[in-house]
């Protein structure tokens, strides 16, 4: 149950980037549709349980060092390989997003030249990646404790200072609101499941059991649902003030406190340098093993390639790929559930 723990805080550390870290997703996907975004939260926490258990037992079970030989099981190998180029591109553009997304943050929060912040993320980035598949899955997990705590005392705290009503909060957030909750549910899971698969599927190959694989996806599945609903909370608490605001939950932490705004601003940067963790593994071990002699050389080349691509526009092409990410979600949504269902079918 440990090491299910240990998986689950880290397929939450990899799917928590500055963009949740930051409140933006959960204002614009959940908070905008006022009490119905609680609906959408429900919705989205039980996808996340279910696609998480499911992949990452079939990590276990096919033993896979990438999302290749999962993609390729559940797919096919015509609809697999088109799948699998895809998911490969986006987790390279991902690592350009972090590092861009970086170097920005680290101008903007610390007053730290962009380029230095970002040579000093990708810097750490490579590091981390030089340790093992089992090291890499425990310092994932490591932020999630000092997560939870940080969001608890924003609830608590803006719970307490709110102004006005909850029904009057839940009014002026859903005032922002362009599209129905469900909708907007089901494209922040399949947005998040395509980047996040690959690494949820390594994940799961490096359990002890089949089990514990299954276990850690779900766990990190329902933690992850936990979070958004407290991210949430805090920003319908005071959604009069937030709205509009670039960074949601840096501006609550601000009010609160300067030393909590302070906590908050390290966390979007932890946040940030899970993701670049998790998303660059992940296209590195699609074409090189880690046991490989070319695996270190290669984290660095393509770690060095992705950073400059971030300072060279190349995140505008990153914001298309973007788009196109939800609807690669979509289509591995249907197909884990199609063969989840033929295994149910076959059991029988």
């Amino acid at each position: 149950m440990k090491n299910s723990f240990k998986i689950g805080g880290a397929f939450v550390g990899l799917m928590i980037g500055g963009g949740f870290a930051s409140g933006q997703e959960i204002l614009q996907f959940f908070l905008s549709h006022g009490w119905q975004g609680l609906f959408g939260v429900a919705v989205a926490t039980v996808l996340l349980a279910f696609l998480g258990k499911n992949i990452a037992a079939l990590g276990y079970s096919l033993k896979t060092t990438s999302h290749k030989e999962v993609v390729l099981f559940i797919a096919g190998p015509t609809t697999g390989s088109i799948i699998d180029c895809l998911i490969t591109v986006f987790a390279f553009c991902f690592s350009v997003a972090m590092f861009a997304g970086a170097a920005s943050a680290f101008e903007v929060l610390f007053g730290i030249n962009g380029f230095i912040g970002g040579i000093f993320m990708v810097g750490l980035t490579v590091l981390t990646l030089m340790l093992n598949v089992e090291r890499i899955i425990s310092i994932l997990a490591l932020a999630l404790p000092y997560l939870i705590v940080i969001i608890l005392v924003m609830v608590i705290a803006s719970i307490a200072a709110m102004e006005g009503s909850f029904a009057e909060q839940a009014r002026i957030a859903s005032q922002t609101s362009k599209s129905h909750w469900l909708i907007a549910s089901l494209i922040y899971v399949s947005y998040n499941l395509a980047a996040g698969l690959p690494m949820i599927a390594v994940m799961g190959s490096a359990a002890k059991s089949k089990r514990e694989a299954g276990m850690g996806g779900m766990i990190g599945g329902l933690l992850l649902g936990t979070l958004i609903l407290l991210v949430y909370l805090a920003l319908l608490a005071n959604a009069d003030a937030i709205i509009g605001k670039p960074m949601p939950t840096l501006a609550i932490a601000m009010e609160i406190h300067p030393m909590i705004g302070a906590m908050m601003a390290i966390t979007l940067m932890v946040m940030i340098y899970s993701t670049a963790v998790g998303v660059l593994y992940s296209f590195v071990v699609r074409f090189v093993s880690p046991k490989s002699k070319l695996y270190k050389p290669f984290v660095i080349f393509t770690a060095s390639i992705a950073f400059l691509a971030s300072f060279i526009g190349f995140t505008t092409i990153v914001g298309t790929v973007y788009s196109i990410m939800g609807y690669l979600g979509f289509i591995i949504i249907f197909i884990v559930l199609k063969t989840w269902l033929k295994r149910k079918t076959d059991a029988v």
